[in-house]
């Protein structure tokens, strides 16, 4: 199997990880579409990118310091998670015909939370380090033959492995978005306020633990 692969296989299996960040993109399809909940996917695309990278390429100060900050950067996280819990608690669903990604803060905000969200866990380097030191590819092992181009082969791959997923994920839950009345886009609403405010409360407790 190709390095590319190898990465596409990764990526697409650390992403399909039931979590907040799953449930942040199948909220945003639901109010917003298949559009909006890609582009929310795609922002834990890129932290899944760049953690692969920095695992990939050894660059090890930096793990190092994202490890000894992981206290705070899971305080922080879990405090936004439990903000958006309570955002989405009182959220009022929107008509289908409602212009997408203007009523909760466009596209652009969209990317940002779930890019800020993934790169507040540093489980998820942690993760990428010992599958890609598993497999002799970290630019740490260079000399017995891995290169810089195989580690850029398999971030490309992580990427679009990552990014493949939230496509189906996104697609599906658009395709059930316009079968669903506003009395159930309500009770979702509320349903995933209260898993993410879960979420977000396990998250600080663990932090502060």
């Amino acid at each position: 199997m190709s390095l590319f692969l190898k990465g596409l296989a990764i990526g697409f299996a650390i992403a399909a990880t039931v979590g907040p960040i799953s449930l942040l993109c199948i909220r945003r399809t639901l109010a917003d579409g298949r559009l909006a909940g890609l582009v929310a996917g795609l922002g834990a695309a890129t932290a899944d990118a760049i953690y692969g990278a920095i695992a990939a390429f050894g660059l090890t100060l930096v793990v190092e310091f994202l490890v000894e900050q992981q206290q705070w950067l899971a305080l922080g996280g879990g405090l936004f998670l439990c903000w958006l819990g309570l955002e989405a608690w009182r959220a009022e669903p929107a008509g289908l015909e409602d212009a997408p990604a203007v009523r909760l803060g466009g596209l652009a905000g969209g990317f940002g939370t779930t890019l800020l969200l993934t790169l507040a866990n540093p489980a998820t380097i942690l993760s990428f380090a010992a599958v890609f030191a598993g497999l002799g590819l970290t630019a740490a092992s260079a000399a017995e033959g891995t290169t810089y181009g195989a580690a850029f082969q398999m971030v490309a791959g992580v990427f679009i492995g990552s990014a493949a997923w939230w496509l189906l994920l996104s697609g599906g839950v658009g395709f059930l978005r316009h079968r669903l009345g506003p009395a159930a886009l309500r009770w979702l609403n509320r349903l995933s306020g209260v898993v993410l405010l879960g979420f977000g409360l396990l998250a600080v407790l663990r932090a502060v633990a």
